[in-house]
């Protein structure tokens, strides 16, 4: 099925923080739309600029996918019924819209703990904040090498 980039955007801020309150979506809408702007590294070389192939990059988003780890995954953006919140969050990400405490943040994850970790995986990048249930983390200097 063939979704326009504001209808893919608006089902993965259903699917990855729907339950995470207005902030936490609008927090995932900016770490989405901060890959499609970045200005280097691994993000602007596969994103180049576009919202498509940083949701569908492989390995990033698991409410893009429909399988995770051989078996079906039932929370794909595919089964998600977007309200018109997830619409309105996407518009305002698409027209530039961030939540400022997110800073440059490029990932985001559920720790299922209260504690998030201060670098997130192989140094490319420590933690800005938490929002929810949900730790963003800015790049380093090694992000742009990758």
């Amino acid at each position: 099925m063939a979704y326009s980039d504001r209808e893919l955007l608006a089902r993965l801020i259903q699917c990855e923080a729907g339950g995470e309150g207005n902030i936490g979506m609008a927090a995932v809408a900016s770490v989405v739309m901060n890959r499609v702007n970045a200005a280097g590294g691994e993000y602007a070389r596969v994103g180049q600029g576009s919202i498509r192939n940083i949701i569908f990059q492989p390995g990033q988003f698991v409410c893009a996918s429909e399988t995770e780890n051989g078996a079906y995954n039932p929370q794909n953006i595919y089964n998600m019924r977007p309200e018109e919140i997830h619409y309105q969050i996407a518009d305002w990400a698409i027209n530039g819209g961030r939540v400022p405490v997110v800073a440059q943040s490029l990932w985001f994850y559920n720790p299922f703990s209260t504690h998030c970790r201060q670098n997130f995986p192989s140094g490319v990048g420590y933690l800005q904040t938490r929002i929810g249930d949900h730790c963003f983390y800015n790049p380093t200097d090694a992000y742009y090498q990758t």
